[in-house]
């Protein structure tokens, strides 16, 4: 027999993800529609944006926040297009976006002095071999593995380089240590919950330094540019867009600011991801057939928790046959509508990925995990029988 009971929401995808609890459309319904971004009152909401994330991410009171074009993926390659070449670089990559960014800094940049810190699928790079007085990029958290960074007790202090941080589905869902962040880049649409397209990137004093003392030996788009003779753009980081952001979007994103606050600050939005993670610990503790695709207990995500399928006969499968299994698996959820896209990120190994960040409600994926043990055997007795 099936579960009797199916999730509240079925929307456990990893980006965009699921809206805060009680979202409804009527929270856009102060939308200044059809004015401009630079008039006084759309200035102002994205003024407030700012400083509600500022606050929200307890950033020190000199760090600056800007919201930039192009979601995360602009943020972060803004970052590095517009700092990387004054120093050698090292680099780390364990899942798919982090082998982005390598290929950004070594085909499209063609940085000349590069360190490479890899690791397969499931796995973290020696963080003890990244040399700081080069400048780093890293993710915080790897997206489509579900591997983390354990803590920031491995960056130092006194480096000499930039600590450059893509931490997209990290930020709002597990504690930074700013302190030992130099430029950090997210998307509202991920931990948030928010509507897609839009980026964030947070300079510290050092990186602003860097900025107005260094330039780069590459043409910089327009939507890149921070500096203008020699000088930091500070408009950016008041509201004053390169772009043309969208209205719609920047309300919805200040009533996900607004529910944050309302429930108990970064605190609290932790601790939700953080309680969505032990469920799913427990139960794979006791699973027969699944596991962390992350080796390391400490480096499992709270927010794209990765899952394999460890179950013998199904192990032995091939690894096409595998990922058809795991798509069987994706489908039959959907057709019940208790979970839309959770399939294993396309190049990750055949399994499972499931949103836990703090717009989930954890008594959703208690739940979620009834339904996937029984159309597991469900599936498994389809496939082997």
């Amino acid at each position: 027999m099936s579960p009797e009971q199916k999730p509240s929401s079925a929307l456990f995808s990893s980006g965009p993800t699921k809206k805060f609890p009680g979202w409804k459309l009527t929270h856009l319904s102060n939308t200044p529609h059809g004015r401009s971004h630079r008039a006084s009152i759309p200035k102002k909401k994205l003024m407030d944006a700012i400083n509600k994330m500022s606050a929200l991410l307890e950033l020190p009171d000199d760090y600056r926040l800007g919201i930039v074009p192009a979601s995360d993926t602009g943020a972060i390659e803004m970052a590095m297009w517009s700092v990387l070449g004054q120093r050698p670089l090292d680099i780390l990559a364990w899942e798919s976006f982090g082998q982005t960014w390598v290929t950004d800094v070594s085909k499209q940049l063609k940085l000349p002095d590069v360190t490479i810190h890899s690791a397969d699928w499931g796995k973290i790079p020696d963080l003890s071999q990244v040399n700081f007085d080069h400048d780093v990029v890293f993710c915080w958290n790897g997206t489509t593995s579900g591997v983390r960074v354990p803590n920031a007790n491995w960056i130092p202090q006194d480096r000499k380089g930039l600590s450059i941080v893509d931490a997209t589905s990290a930020c709002f869902a597990m504690p930074l240590e700013w302190d030992k962040i130099d430029i950090a880049t997210f998307s509202w649409q991920k931990s948030l919950g928010g509507e897609a397209a839009h980026g964030v990137i947070v300079l510290s004093p050092k990186a602003v330094e860097r900025l107005e003392s260094y330039t780069p030996a590459w043409p910089m788009p327009k939507i890149f540019q921070l500096t203008k003779n020699g000088k930091l753009i500070e408009g950016i980081f008041k509201g004053e867009t390169i772009n043309t952001p969208s209205l719609l979007c920047l309300e919805d994103l200040l009533a996900a600011l607004d529910w944050a606050e309302k429930i108990g600050g970064l605190d609290a939005l932790v601790r939700r991801s953080d309680e969505n993670l032990k469920v799913i610990s427990d139960w794979v503790d006791a699973s027969a057939w699944a596991d962390f695709l992350a080796v390391r207990p400490d480096t499992r995500s709270n927010t794209s928790i990765c899952l394999t399928i460890t179950d013998p006969q199904i192990s032995q499968l091939s690894e096409a046959e595998q990922k058809d299994f795991a798509k069987a698996i994706t489908k039959r959820l959907e057709e019940e509508n208790v979970a839309l896209d959770i399939g294993a990120y396309r190049t990750a190994p055949a399994g499972l990925r499931i949103w836990g960040g703090p717009t989930v409600d954890t008594s959703d994926i208690v739940i979620l995990l009834d339904w996937l043990d029984f159309i597991f055997a469900e599936q498994k007795q389809i496939k082997i029988l």
